[in-house]
């Protein structure tokens, strides 16, 4: 795995050498812009409105816009200072909670944490105290330029360090055009959609879910690089029944998740083997 940082994780006066690499990848199929004509990728310069003029990397500076065309411009210099005094610190562990306290909607990207040179036994300790107190820690630490907010945590056997959103990043829920404020719902419909979450209710097995989309392009790929026939379409999804009645759809549903339900398996009977008697 690619180490994507090091430092150190802090908890008291504990100190945790680590290195951080990505938990999760990015699988999307990238396609490439062409030109229609002669198939050649398509550049994009970076060119002064103003000047008319191609710019260089050495020509563009940074700055912050904080009115329509008013600028405030950054000096690399300073950029850098001010991202090296904050990556200086120790990751400190300022707090620790419950998990279930913190909504999902705070949660943005996974990183596992593995112990640097010098760092497995204080790694381990962490690990086993995270796990027997049920607790996630709460720690601010310097990626990619910016100061995140993030939870320590443990999956499976390792750390993991889960950035979380601040509460100002987070839109309100108020934003939201036509949220209904008060539930205008029967009993009997109440009822009837608890049975239907009740019977579509499983185990979670993350290795049943599929991107069938990124399959079927990487097929698609595949038999047009090698000049195979290609058919796109398929069966046509069956489109849902024109139920206007919501009480009616709900038993719809019902009935068909009962039906489509696959039964649980039935434990295979032990046949029974008798030793026969010795006859003097």
């Amino acid at each position: 795995m690619h180490t994507m940082w090091k430092g150190t994780i802090s908890f008291g006066l504990v100190n945790i050498p680590v290195k951080m690499h990505a938990a999760t990848e990015n699988k999307d199929i990238r396609l490439r812009q062409l030109h229609k004509k002669c198939k050649t990728p398509i550049k994009y310069e970076k060119v002064c409105p103003n000047c008319e003029e191609d710019v260089s990397n050495d020509d563009i500076v940074k700055a912050y816009e904080y009115a329509k065309n008013k600028f405030v411009v950054l000096d690399d210099e300073e950029l850098e200072a001010l991202k090296k005094e904050q990556e200086d610190k120790a990751v400190e562990i300022i707090d620790f909670v419950q998990l279930k306290d913190i909504d999902p909607i705070y949660f943005e990207k996974s990183y596992y944490l593995s112990p640097n040179e010098g760092g497995s036994k204080a790694y381990a300790l962490l690990r086993e105290a995270l796990l027997d107190s049920g607790k996630i820690g709460i720690a601010k630490m310097m990626i990619r330029s910016k100061e995140q907010l993030a939870v320590i945590r443990v999956y499976e056997s390792a750390i993991v360090v889960e950035t979380i959103h601040y509460p100002d990043e987070v839109r309100a829920v108020s934003d939201v055009p036509n949220v209904p404020e008060q539930a205008d719902v029967g009993k009997k419909e109440l009822d009837t959609a608890k049975l239907l979450i009740d019977q579509l209710t499983t185990e979670f097995e993350p290795e049943k879910y599929k991107d069938n989309y990124r399959t079927a392009l990487l097929e698609l790929i595949e038999a047009k690089k090698n000049n195979e026939e290609i058919e796109v379409g398929g069966e046509p999804k069956s489109t849902p029944d024109n139920v206007t009645n919501l009480m009616d759809a709900l038993q719809e549903s019902l009935d068909r998740a009962k039906k489509d339900k696959p039964k649980p398996k039935q434990p295979k009977k032990k046949t029974a083997t008798r030793k026969k008697k010795a006859t003097s």
